[in-house]
């Protein structure tokens, strides 16, 4: 069964959710990150995916806080992205209970050092952050296009070890209009072993089924269950049909 993945953005300590990564098109949720998490888990999730929105368009991790208060109040597998750009920073995110982290600009612009951190804790701990805008890889919170080609990209990280990719289609983002399933097929049809995580665009429990059906391994989705568009309980039952 495809895995659920709730996420929670944070903003000056506050969850929020953006529309396509801009940061003045902005939705507060909560205040309190930790208890938000803290419903997840009572609803039966058993992972999350916590993003670290300062961080990201930073040059360290600011939020680092809020996922020790996320990580101490539940028992949730928790993956951390934004502002990763240093071994501080990796090791301040697992300190403060991260089980994974996400990498996505120092995959980018210093290849080196994600390779080196993929050997040191592991493909099972790092997670590649390959977040798209019209096929190109984007970067520093989604403010910088790379030039880098999705698939080229991919290949080459997969040759380094990588086993997992975090794949959000930017213009899909807290838009709530569907996700990219045909990118997602597309990357599964060139590289079938990847252990694909879907994120941008989920509206409702079809989506989610939809990408069960097309084979993706994860998916991470936000705005859809706090404006309350996925029914949690017939989710369940259809992705077990």
């Amino acid at each position: 069964m495809i895995e659920l993945i709730p996420a929670i953005d944070i903003i000056n300590g506050k969850c929020v959710r953006l529309t396509k990564g801009n940061y003045h098109q902005k939705t507060v949720y909560s205040d309190n990150p930790a208890e938000v998490a803290v419903q997840f888990e009572r609803m039966g999730f058993k992972r999350l995916h916590v993003v670290d929105l300062d961080g990201a368009r930073s040059e360290h991790i600011v939020n680092g806080n809020v996922l020790k208060a996320i990580t101490q109040a539940t028992h949730l597998v928790v993956d951390f992205g934004g502002g990763i750009k240093t071994d501080e920073d990796i090791a301040e995110a697992f300190d403060n209970g991260a089980s994974m982290v996400t990498v996505g600009s120092v995959a980018v612009t210093q290849k080196d050092l994600f390779t080196k951190w993929l050997h040191r804790y592991g493909p099972a701990r790092i997670i590649l952050g390959a977040d798209v805008r019209d096929g190109k890889i984007s970067v520093k919170g989604w403010k910088e296009d790379s030039g880098f080609s999705l698939l080229p990209f991919l290949n080459e990280y997969t040759k380094t070890g990588v086993r997992q990719v975090l794949c959000t289609d930017i213009s899909k983002d807290g838009t709530m209009k569907g996700p990219a399933i045909s990118l997602y097929k597309q990357i599964k049809a060139n590289l079938p072993n990847l252990h694909l995580i879907a994120s941008g665009g989920v509206s409702c429990n079809e989506d989610i089924v939809k990408l069960q059906q097309e084979g993706i391994e994860a998916a991470v989705f936000g705005k859809a269950i706090y404006e309350n568009k996925i029914d949690i309980d017939k989710l369940w039952d259809s992705l077990k049909e």
